[in-house]
């Protein structure tokens, strides 16, 4: 015959080992270290946006936000800054960040000829380097002063489709937003840079853009395909904070969609391809509002 255990201090020690036991058993929390440099700061989603250092086990160095659950950690670090930060794995594709350090201020990257690139930070203005569109028009950043940019990285040819594809549809469905409002239309632009300049003439990006405007050339008139060259792509994807890396014909590159100002400067920045497109057009109309 069982003992029942009769002992009240018995009792309560048994249910404390017995929930430690489950709580043992159902957690899958990990921690990594993170390094990196904060490229800007989000307070309205207490979110940082940082260029990390591979982690290993985790990920490959790339650039993309974080929440934060570190409010003093939050409150101190600004961009520039170089930090040290725990990333805790709560779940599959759900993270934060506790425990944030400043380590130090960053240097300026150096480009593969050896000079200096200087990453944009929100409020730094966009270089203006020649770019081709999809009508072999030259276009530069500059001569949509006045008007809200947003641009974004793809290539023709990438293959998998959460990655340029998704962010050409994402782009498709700012672009039909835009056009409900002739005010918000003609205050705004879009423009998709290709990171693949040797294949992706205006031919090739014409019939690319094309599907994702409804086959109307019109739509062109507010949203360009360019390409540039090979060094001044290097400079724009050093600029704009991307990894970016060809060999063999194979393109390996980071994601970042930014928003330009009226003036030119940087106003925003998403990382990565999970940003919803109800936030970007949200942020591009605020953007274009008197006194902005």
């Amino acid at each position: 015959m069982e003992k029942s255990i009769k002992s009240p201090m018995a009792r309560v020690a048994l249910m404390a080992c017995a929930v430690l036991l489950l709580e043992s058993c159902g957690s899958t929390q990990e921690t990594y270290v993170l390094t990196g440099r904060v490229i800007s700061k989000q307070p309205a989603t207490q979110q940082l946006i940082i260029n990390n250092d591979d982690i290993p086990g985790f990920m490959a160095a790339m650039t993309m936000p974080y929440a934060v659950k570190d409010p003093a950690g939050f409150q101190q670090v600004q961009p520039a800054d170089l930090i040290r930060a725990d990333v805790v794995i709560e779940q599959p594709n759900q993270y934060h960040l506790e425990h944030l350090a400043v380590i130090g201020k960053s240097a300026a990257k150096s480009s593969p000829d050896g000079a200096a690139e200087h990453v944009l930070l929100i409020g730094d203005k966009a270089p203006d380097f020649p770019l081709v569109n999809q009508d072999g028009k030259t276009l530069r950043f500059s001569q949509f002063k006045g008007k809200v940019v947003l641009l974004t990285f793809i290539y023709t040819r990438c293959p998998f489709p959460d990655f340029c594809p998704l962010l050409s549809r994402q782009f498709a469905a700012i672009e039909k937003e835009l056009a409900k409002n002739p005010e918000d239309y003609q205050k705004t632009h879009l423009i998709s840079i290709s990171l693949d300049p040797s294949y992706d003439k205006p031919p090739i990006l014409r019939a690319y853009g094309l599907p994702y405007v409804d086959h109307d050339p019109k739509a062109f008139q507010h949203w360009d395909f360019v390409s540039t060259t090979p060094e001044d792509l290097q400079k724009l994807v050093a600029s704009f904070g991307l990894e970016y890396s060809e060999e063999n014909s194979q393109i390996t590159h980071s994601m970042n969609t930014v928003l330009l100002a009226a003036d030119g400067t940087v106003a925003n920045m998403w990382p990565g391809n999970e940003w919803q497109t109800s936030e970007v057009v949200d942020a591009m109309r605020h953007a274009t509002a008197p006194g902005k």
